[in-house]
């Protein structure tokens, strides 16, 4: 739905079924119940999640003719796209694979191309498109510096491949599509300043070489390619967990002419912890409630001195849990926007009010997402019916947004 404030929506990655036909039946059953809650008399936008399986089976016969009737018939339209995760994201083990197959891979550039190819079709004239996606590869992959350096020259060098097939959508179709890098927690590009360092030390000098080898481009050509193409993904849950702060991000992007192609918006786990004794073990008992199988949830750790200690999941931070000295943890998973309080742990949602006064006084994007995925493994106290979670986020920010 338009708001003064940007296109605002949920993402679809919080539906189960890998197929598009499975991911079609759920939209086409839940999404005109949202609508009719939400924005009965206005369009309401979709933020789409297709799988590898389901890009594919959308391109074949008339699948996507049939699901542009759709969205037309039901006044929905669709603006972005969540391609991060590749294959399987809901009843399975997904954990570090999220990042599989990453940005040195063909398979990760020609799953990205064929969401352009969909998303050009779908996006309304004179409207952006985004397709955010993974923040490289996964850290722990590489032991080795020299092997991380060889791996973010190759991932950097497909990214460059999106920006100029993004560059050709637009120049034969006017459709302006970027790609949105979206940093998290142990990603190769897990924060703000390491995304920026990327972005002016990797992305733009390699480039300026490629476009010129490539198409005869100025330097002066291939940034503005690059800075219109690539963009950032703000998942504000992510930048919480590092503590990081947004409005000084914000700023700095500003400054240096770098885009915000999305705000996802979305909560992450924080609790502060007791020197010691039994309010300490409580604290610690209710964040083991969280400790599930499926999903990566890494955790940043701060201690008095403000110095920080990153675990790659939570078992693993739970597992060092004696440690005095620590005085705060944040926890990657995503918990219902809505919920402040939660016993004795808390979420990130002052993050999110934060961001969102940015983007109200000075808006830094027009794209606008929450991305509640966790529905399935939440705790029992926390679940509800989706559609009415749903509806529960969205006017969380929309309220959030007017005052």
């Amino acid at each position: 739905m338009k708001l003064s404030s940007g296109h605002l929506t949920f993402c679809t990655n919080i539906y189960a079924g890998e197929s598009w036909s499975a991911h079609f039946a759920v939209l086409k059953d839940s999404f005109p119940k949202l609508k009719a809650a939400l924005s009965p008399d206005e369009p309401m936008g979709i933020g789409l999640r297709l799988s590898n399986l389901a890009s594919i089976e959308l391109l074949e016969a008339a699948q996507l003719t049939a699901f542009k009737q759709w969205l037309d018939a039901e006044g929905a339209y669709v603006f972005t796209m969540n391609g991060f995760p590749y294959g399987g994201f809901h009843y399975t083990r997904v954990k570090d694979q999220v990042h599989a197959p990453d940005w040195t891979t063909t398979e990760r550039l020609d799953y990205t191309l064929r969401l352009a190819e969909i998303l050009a079709q779908l996006v309304p004239d004179n409207m952006d498109a985004g397709i955010s996606t993974s923040p490289l590869s996964y850290k722990p992959w590489f032991k080795a510096d020299s092997e991380r350096q060889v791996a973010t020259v190759k991932a950097t060098s497909h990214v460059l491949a999106v920006a100029q097939a993004l560059n050709k959508i637009y120049q034969n179709t006017g459709k302006l599509i970027h790609l949105d890098i979206e940093p998290e927690p142990d990603g190769f590009l897990e924060s703000g300043p390491e995304f920026i360092d990327w972005y002016e030390n990797e992305l733009l000098p390699a480039g300026k070489t490629a476009f010129a080898a490539q198409a005869g481009l100025t330097a002066e050509k291939a940034v503005e390619i690059i800075k219109t193409h690539i963009c950032l993904c703000y998942d504000v849950c992510h930048f919480a967990i590092g503590y990081e702060p947004h409005a000084a991000i914000v700023q700095e992007l500003q400054e240096k002419g770098i885009q915000v192609g999305k705000i996802q918006i979305s909560a992450a786990l924080k609790a502060k912890l007791p020197e010691a004794g039994a309010d300490r073990t409580a604290v610690l008992n209710a964040l083991a409630g969280f400790d599930e199988p499926v999903y990566l949830h890494q955790v940043i750790a701060q201690k008095n001195d403000g110095s920080l200690i990153r675990y790659p999941d939570l078992s693993n931070a739970l597992a060092d849990a004696g440690r005095q000295e620590v005085q705060e943890w944040r926890a990657h998973f995503h918990v219902p926007i809505f919920v402040e309080e939660m016993g004795l742990i808390q979420s990130t949602q002052a993050d999110i009010s934060a961001v969102l006064t940015l983007q109200k006084n000075n808006p830094f994007t027009n794209h606008l997402e929450v991305e509640t995925y966790t529905w399935e493994v939440l705790p029992a106290q926390l679940k509800a019916p989706l559609n009415e979670s749903i509806i529960r986020e969205l006017d969380w920010v929309k309220n959030t947004l007017a005052q």
